[in-house]
């Protein structure tokens, strides 16, 4: 047995896919390396249960004798062709006003992939607050688990107060409010 530690090695690239019931994906190397494992506990770890398709990511990464892994999540931004999308719904606001917006926690209800969107709890509000998949995909985000906790950047929408923005718990506690 050796003692000796694998290196590590930061890395930028783009998810080519992810598959929440298998448990993993791969990540395309933007330096055009071998394309690298993302496991669901590492991405579990940064705080999402999912990650949209090319989404940009950046993580940590070991090569291995079974090929390159990412070992840790550091960041991942939604796929450029979702982030200036207009969704209806959200009425006027741009970017700026959404990011200025504050962080609410909650607990998902339930997400329907399927159907287009769900609902969250918001902690201390008895009302839902609605979340389309064009939101959740611009936030970054592929599927979302009843139960999981996330934090909603929410506005009042022609239907009642709606997610602007889904971020995951975790990645909450390291964004500047």
């Amino acid at each position: 047995m050796t003692d000796e530690q694998p290196e590590l090695r930061r890395l930028a690239g783009r998810v080519k896919w992810f598959d929440p019931a298998k448990g993993f994906g791969f990540i395309l190397d933007s330096s055009g390396g071998p394309d690298i494992l993302l496991h669901a506990n590492v991405l579990r770890n940064f705080g999402q249960g999912s990650v949209a398709d090319n989404a940009q990511i950046e993580v940590t990464v070991q090569v291995t004798q079974r090929g390159a892994q990412a070992v840790e999540v550091l960041s991942i931004e939604p796929p450029e062709s979702d982030r200036d999308s207009h969704i209806e719904d959200l009425g006027d606001n741009d970017p700026a006003e959404i990011a200025a917006l504050p962080l609410e926690p909650a607990r998902v209800k339930w997400f329907d992939k399927i159907k287009g969107f769900g609902f969250a709890n918001v902690f201390g509000r008895p009302e839902d607050v609605f979340i389309h998949i064009e939101v959740l995909r611009r936030s970054g985000f592929a599927d979302l688990g009843p139960g999981e906790a996330v934090s909603l950047r929410v506005i009042e929408g022609k239907r009642g107060r709606m997610a602007a923005q889904v971020v995951s718990w975790e990645a909450a506690v390291r964004v500047p409010r």
